[in-house]
C-alpha cells in the first residue's frame, strides 16, 4: 500500500538517485535497468499495468532542467515532476516511487499529454521549479508531518463544493501551476480570475461544480522541503450548469459532462501555511475508482 513503511531505513540522497536511475532507465526504454521488488504495483494515468508496458514503450528522453522532487526518508517514496518526451509530443508528468529494501515496490506516472486527456497543458522547455519549492523549510518554520497533512486535505475540503469557506491557511503570494500553466496572479485571456490569488479565487467560490475530492491519499511528506504530495480524484457530475458566486454574480460551468479528474499534487507548506501548488492531473471517466486503494501487486520475474 502507498502509505506503508519500509523496511529499511533510507536517506534523502538515496530516494532521489533511485528517482534519477529510474527515469534513466525509462528515457532508454529498458525496464530491466530498474531494480524491482519481486512484487510490484506500477499505474500509469490511473490503470495498472504489467513492468516494461506503457510509457516505456514510448519514452523518447526526459529533459532534465525541469528537475522538482519530493522525497521522504520515513516511508521509503520520492515524487518528481517534470517533462517526459514520446516522438514528436512532450507531456507533464509526476512520477511516484516507493524503495523497499533498495528496489523499486510502487511507481505511479501521471502523464497529461498534449492530444490525450488534459485539460492543457502548457510545454514551456524554459520553465524551471520555483525557488520556493526547491528550498529548505527553516527549522523554525516546520510544523511536522501531522500538520502537513491536515493542511493539504484542508485545500481539498477548501476545493470541495467551493462555497467561500478556507479550510486552511495561505501566503499572500500563494501560486499555483496546474498542467505546466500558471492559474493564480496571471493573465489568461478569456479567464479574468487568473489574475486573483490562489485564497481569493476560493473565497468566492469558483470551483462550486466540483462535486468531490475523494479516494485522497498522502503517500508522502517530505518535511526537510516542506512539501506534502497528495493523490485522489475531482468528481464533476456536470449537472451545474450556472455557478453563483459568493460576489452575487452569475458565470457558465466550464463542466457540462460527468468526467473526473485524477490527480498528483504538491503543496509546499512554511510556517503553517501553503504557500506553493504544483499539480499534474488528466481527465479519466466519472467516477473512475482507484488501483492504489486496495492494489494487487504484480510479480516480476
Amino acid at each position: 500500500m502507498a502509505n506503508s513503511m519500509p523496511n529499511a531505513a533510507i536517506s534523502r540522497d538515496e530516494l532521489c538517485a533511485h528517482m534519477d536511475r529510474f527515469l534513466d532507465a525509462l528515457a532508454a526504454r529498458d525496464a530491466s535497468q530498474v531494480p524491482w521488488a519481486e512484487q510490484v504495483v506500477f499505474t500509469e494515468n490511473n490503470v495498472q499495468l504489467a513492468v516494461g508496458d506503457g510509457v516505456w514503450n514510448t519514452a523518447t528522453a526526459i529533459p532534465r532542467d525541469y528537475d522538482l522532487k519530493a522525497a521522504d526518508p520515513a516511508t521509503g517514496q520520492v515524487c518528481w515532476f517534470g517533462f517526459i518526451v514520446e516522438g514528436p509530443d512532450t507531456a507533464v508528468m509526476c512520477l511516484r516511487l516507493k524503495v523497499n529494501e533498495g528496489r523499486i515496490a510502487e511507481a505511479e506516472a501521471v502523464i497529461c499529454r498534449p492530444h490525450e486527456l488534459g485539460p492543457f497543458p502548457v510545454i514551456d522547455l524554459d520553465r524551471r521549479p520555483r525557488e520556493r519549492l526547491l528550498a529548505d523549510v527553516p527549522e523554525g518554520q516546520r510544523v511536522g508531518r501531522e500538520r502537513m497533512i491536515a493542511l493539504a486535505n484542508g485545500y481539498f475540503d477548501t476545493l470541495q463544493l467551493n462555497d467561500g469557506k478556507l479550510f486552511t491557511h495561505f501566503t499572500d503570494d500563494c501560486d499555483r501551476i496546474e498542467n505546466g500553466l500558471q492559474t493564480t496572479n496571471v493573465e489568461i485571456e478569456g479567464y479574468p480570475i487568473a489574475a486573483m490569488g490562489t485564497a481569493d479565487q476560493f473565497r468566492l467560490g469558483q470551483y462550486k461544480y466540483d462535486d468531490r475530492l475523494r479516494d485522497r491519499r498522502f503517500p508522502l511528506v517530505d518535511e526537510q522541503k516542506g512539501l506534502v504530495v497528495a493523490g485522489g480524484f475531482i468528481d464533476h457530475s456536470g449537472r451545474m450548469t450556472e455557478v453563483t458566486w459568493t460576489d452575487g454574480s452569475q458565470h457558465d460551468s466550464i463542466f457540462h459532462f460527468p468526467h473526473s479528474f485524477a490527480l498528483l499534487e504538491m503543496f509546499k507548506i512554511i510556517d503553517g501555511q501553503i504557500a506553493e501548488v504544483e499539480a499534474v492531473f488528466i481527465t479519466v471517466p466519472y467516477n473512475m475508482p482507484s488501483p492504489w486503494i486496495a492494489p494487487q501487486p504484480y510479480v516480476v520475474r
